[in-house]
Formats: C-alpha cells, sequence, structure tokens
C-alpha cells in the first residue's frame, strides 16, 4: 500500500508502556518513513544523499575510514571537511555518521542550521535500525535518533511537511524510552504524560518515567520528580525523598539553562523542617553512590 505525507501525521492511539507493542508500532512507523521517500519530491526527499551530493568514492576506502577523517577533521576544527568525510559515511548508512551530521545541522554547527536536513539524517537512522537490540553496538545512537524524531515531531518543522504531532512524538519517546532505556527519552515521555500532550494526562506515570531517568543522573528528570514528591502532584508526597532528589539535580545543574533547577530547589529547601532536611541528605549520599555507579555500568 502506497502512503503519502498526509500518512505520517495522522493522529494514532498511544502504543501504551509494552516495549514489544511499541518495537511493533515503530516498525510500522519505518516503514510510513521508507514510503515516504518514495512519494516525496526531490526537494522533500527522506535521502539525505539526494539533497547532499557525495562523491562516489569520496577518496575512502571504506565507511568507517570516511568517519575516522571526519571525526578527525571536526576535533581540529575543520568541520567542513568533517562534513564532507562524514556525507561520504551516512551515503554508506553508517549510523554514528548520520547521527554526527544531524546533530552539526539541527545546531547549525559548522554547516548551516537545517532542521529538515537533520530530521532526515535521523529518520534514515530509525528506518535502518528499527530491528536492532538494545544490547547491539549502535543500541545508544539509535536511541538518540527515535528521542531527536520524537522533539521533531511535538512542534513540526515549519515550512515543511513535518508537522506537529504529538502522538507521534509519544510513540518515538514511548518506544526509545522502553526498548532501549534512554533517559532522555524517559524524561521526555515523562514530560508528555505529565502535560497530558499526545496522552492523557497520569501523573503517576510521569513519576515513574521521571525516576527511571533520575536513576541515571539525568537532572531535570531527578528536578522534577524532586517537586512531585515534595509537593504530592499526583502522587504520594514523600517530601525528604523529595528534597533527596532536587538536592542532587541542583549539584548537577550546569549552567544558565538549569537556572530552574536551582530556583525550584533552593524553593523546596528554604520550606523544609530540618528533619526533612537531615533525612533528605543522608538519603542524598546514598543515592549519589548508587547513581554514580548506574553511570559507569553504561558506559
Amino acid at each position: 500500500m502506497r502512503m503519502s505525507r498526509t500518512d505520517l501525521r495522522r493522529p494514532a492511539r498511544p502504543a501504551g508502556a509494552d516495549p514489544g507493542r511499541a518495537a511493533r508500532r515503530v516498525r510500522r512507523m519505518g516503514a510510513a518513513l521508507a514510503l515516504l521517500l518514495v512519494g516525496a519530491t526531490s526537494a522533500l526527499a527522506l535521502d539525505p544523499a539526494a539533497r547532499t551530493p557525495v562523491p562516489a568514492t569520496g577518496g575512502y576506502r571504506t565507511a568507517r575510514e570516511a568517519l575516522r577523517s571526519g571525526v578527525r577533521d571536526y576535533n581540529a576544527g575543520d568541520k567542513e571537511g568533517a562534513a564532507r568525510a562524514l556525507e561520504y559515511a551516512a551515503g554508506q548508512g553508517h549510523a554514528l555518521a548520520l547521527w554526527k551530521l544531524g546533530r552539526m545541522y539541527a545546531e547549525g554547527d559548522g554547516v548551516p542550521h537545517d532542521d529538515l536536513k537533520a530530521f532526515e539524517f535521523f529518520s534514515r537512522i530509525a528506518d535502518d535500525n528499527t530491528d536492532d537490540g538494545p544490547d547491539t553496538q549502535n543500541s545508544g545512537v539509535v536511541a538518540s535518533a527515535f528521542t531527536a524524531l520524537g522533539t521533531y515531531f511535538l512542534d513540526g518543522i515549519k515550512g515543511t511537511y513535518v508537522r506537529p504531532n504529538p502522538e507521534r512524538a509519544y510513540d518515538m519517546f514511548n518506544y526509545a524510552a522502553s526498548y532501549f532505556g534512554d533517559p532522555n527519552a524517559q524524561y521526555n515521555l515523562a514530560r508528555l504524560y505529565l502535560e497530558g500532550t499526545g496522552v492523557d494526562a497520569d501523573p503517576r506515570q510521569a513519576a515513574r518515567w521521571f525516576n527511571l531517568a533520575a536513576e541515571k543522573g539525568h537532572a531535570p528528570a531527578q528536578a522534577l520528580l524532586g517537586d512531585l514528591l515534595v509537593n504530592g502532584q499526583g502522587v504520594p508526597a514523600q517530601r525528604a525523598r523529595g528534597l533527596m532528589w532536587l538536592s542532587l539535580a541542583r549539584e548537577s545543574a550546569q549552567g544558565r539553562k538549569d537556572d530552574w533547577i536551582v530556583t525550584l530547589s533552593d524553593k523546596a529547601w528554604a520550606t523544609a523542617s530540618e528533619e526533612e532536611k537531615a533525612q533528605a541528605q543522608a538519603q542524598a549520599l546514598q543515592a549519589q553512590s548508587q547513581v554514580t555507579g548506574s553511570s559507569r555500568r553504561r558506559r
């Protein structure tokens, strides 16, 4: 069955938290992305190579060699040369090259900022690696690609065929969170449950997903989980435990982008009793060692 661009944007019911069901759903979406490539005009093709032609050989013997050259050029400050090498490796389907190029275009890092191009690179990763397991070599890249696609589906890309589709965003986050255990996806999924975006609002589910990301050291997840527990929002209040998570989040806060974490933490601690503070500090010491151990195991 041929599928048009409007099929990709059609709202779908949430797939739920079951990883197997999420995997089957995303496989179907992968097929939709592939068919979309056939039905799109050349200007909207999902294949980045169609928008960014590269030399037939590029002077490289293998995609791996091109990737190494691209990383070397990037680290040396030659981002234009890095993009050329990475484009060759991406043209051969190398997932890490596709991911790096996607990030460069998403951030305008050494190349013109182009969210559609970034979306297309991430889509290729998702389409080519949907059947990969969570223990494969590229699992981290694949999970991050699905998470990035979810972010694009939330707001869409203005002036392109990528329309806002919160239900698709839910599917992408749910797949990366459930199947790969990606902390960024778990955090984003929790936000959807907290705000009722693309799925029915469910603070308990939000707290569950925040907790999974928080245990992996995800500072924003720690902060919002702490806030839920301190205020008893949709979950039983556990003020000491909430203060603990807010304390850990504050310690990890970096730069102005995390000022909201500092504000949230300071506000909660200012109204806490001495007993709550003492309990939170004791729990924080224990939790910090668990979070550190979890981070080391992932590396």
